[in-house]
């Protein structure tokens, strides 16, 4: 992935010149919230620039939780996170920054390189559980947690949009009743528009391994109200899984919520598998094989 084009798209007419003094220098992507840009800090240190959809905006039920997720991902600090760096809850429009991951999404990297091997799955597994500790330490829940929300960096894997992208499916989930996440990788009592509980982003890391390790969604593909019957009502086959693994991902995948780990178990649960490994185990070289090329990020935009 060393090509910027891969990632960065070029402006449009109907992009903004500048935001809050954050500059747009390429678009990166689009999601329920709105679009989101690479910046830059006026130290120029690469952002991820989120600018809330109109429509969105206009809502004061979105207002008032986007205000009140902003105030909890402030204090999310984490290893594995990608820190929010700057917002204006008040805006027009809403906006926030996030440091921007040089590394492609856990999608992209099995695209490309198919399934990962074990060992890999093993420091995934370590990394994720890490950084859903720090977001639910500060009272929040990810609900959307999947490989695309997983970015790949020289050090390890960062978790992003962690309890922003809810603050934007809550408007949607308030207005029709539906379920809110992405239905590959919801857990039953999602689905069914249940209560949501850090262990719903428990199960969602289960969905999340095994989509790393099979290179396809644990659930099989099709359209999501199949998806969710399958994940509501049947067993998925776990036979599949590597076998170091697999003990801990039925676990994550347990229909009850309270039967599943927390992170913390997880967490303590790889380590015990790891000891003995050399410091290089998990270093730059390692995680540059799993990730692939570095990408070149483009410098800021010019005033």
């Amino acid at each position: 992935m060393s090509s910027t084009t891969t990632v960065f798209q070029p402006l449009q007419a109907d992009d903004p010149p500048a935001v809050a003094g954050y500059r747009p220098a390429a678009r990166i992507g689009s999601g329920g919230m709105g679009r989101v840009y690479l910046s830059h800090t006026p130290g120029g240190r690469p952002v991820a620039l989120k600018v809330v959809r109109p429509e969105l905006a206009d809502d004061p039920d979105f207002r008032r939780r986007f205000r009140r997720e902003v105030r909890a991902a402030r204090r999310v600090r984490g290893a594995y996170t990608a820190e929010l760096v700057d917002a204006d809850t008040e805006g027009a429009p809403p906006w926030l920054a996030t440091l921007y991951v040089p590394g492609p999404s856990l999608t992209q990297a099995v695209a490309r390189r198919g399934p990962l091997p074990a060992p890999a799955l093993l420091h995934l597994t370590a990394g994720i559980a890490e950084a859903l500790q720090a977001v639910h330490a500060v009272g929040l829940v990810h609900r959307d947690l999947k490989p695309s929300n997983v970015l790949l960096a020289a050090d390890g894997p960062r978790v992003i949009d962690f309890g922003i992208s809810v603050a934007a499916d809550l408007t949607s989930y308030t207005a029709t009743g539906s379920a809110v996440g992405t239905p590959h990788f919801m857990a039953p009592e999602q689905a069914t528009a249940g209560q949501v509980t850090p262990a719903t982003d428990v199960f969602a890391l289960g969905q999340t391994l095994a989509f790393a390790a099979l290179g396809e969604p644990l659930y099989g593909d099709g359209v999501a109200p199949v998806v969710l019957y399958r994940i509501v009502h049947e067993s998925p086959d776990l036979s599949r899984l590597p076998d170091p693994l697999r003990p801990l991902l039925a676990r994550c995948l347990e229909p009850d919520p309270e039967r599943r780990p927390t992170p913390a178990q997880i967490v303590d649960w790889c380590r015990s598998r790891r000891d003995g490994e050399p410091a290089t185990a998990s270093g730059p070289a390692f995680w540059r094989e799993i990730a692939g090329p570095g990408m070149t990020v483009p410098g800021p935009a010019a005033a």
